[in-house]
């Protein structure tokens, strides 16, 4: 099973995707994540990603690409992974779509985390507060207005993946506010 999951910031994904790469014995690939991984790692990706990094710029495509080629080359996601966060762009999209038909890999399904703006802004102020209650500090991104900087980039840069994955027919769309549980049964579902 390979999955993409779409959606804006908070709308689930990183859940659902550890709640799924649990049940189905598959890899959560979190680009960030795999980044470090390599980082710390010193491999060739990871030491040209830390040059860049290390030099306060944004990682290229190409990096980021070759990181998820070292990843899905690995025997530990022959069973197969949900991509986390990636692709962000229709450019990284396209490369994506190459890099999966050189390795003779079929994407099973792209499922976008549909969201209500405003819900959302609820649902990240308040996983701040509990962060908060439980006298832990709140994620960076939790602030509004880190949010909003966040949501604008989603909708100028990631949704226009929505029609771009629709067009191949591996779309499904999930509301992402419903319960935990919710969403995981509508993904299953959709996997079916």
């Amino acid at each position: 099973m390979r999955l993409i999951f779409l959606g804006p910031p908070g709308a689930g994904k990183g859940t659902q995707a550890a709640v799924l790469a649990a049940k189905f014995g598959i890899v959560q690939l979190s680009t960030g994540e795999m980044l470090r991984a390599a980082v710390k790692a010193e491999t060739p990706i990871g030491r040209k990603a830390k040059a860049v990094m290390d030099g306060g710029k944004l990682v290229s495509d190409d990096i980021v690409i070759g990181i998820i080629r070292e990843c899905i080359s690995q025997v530990h996601c022959k069973a197969g992974f949900i991509l986390d966060g990636f692709p962000r762009t229709l450019p990284q999209a396209s490369a994506l779509d190459q890099l999966l038909a050189e390795q003779k890999i079929k994407l099973d399904r792209v499922i976008e985390f549909k969201v209500d703006d405003a819900a959302l802004m609820s649902r990240i102020e308040k996983r701040a507060a509990d962060a908060i209650a439980s006298g832990h500090k709140p994620r960076e991104d939790d602030h509004p207005e880190k949010l909003k900087t966040r949501l604008w980039a989603y909708y100028k840069e990631t949704s226009p993946l929505i029609g771009y994955y629709y067009k191949s027919g591996n779309l499904i769309s999930i509301d992402g506010l419903a319960p935990v549980e919710t969403v995981t049964r509508e993904i299953e579902k959709a996997l079916l």
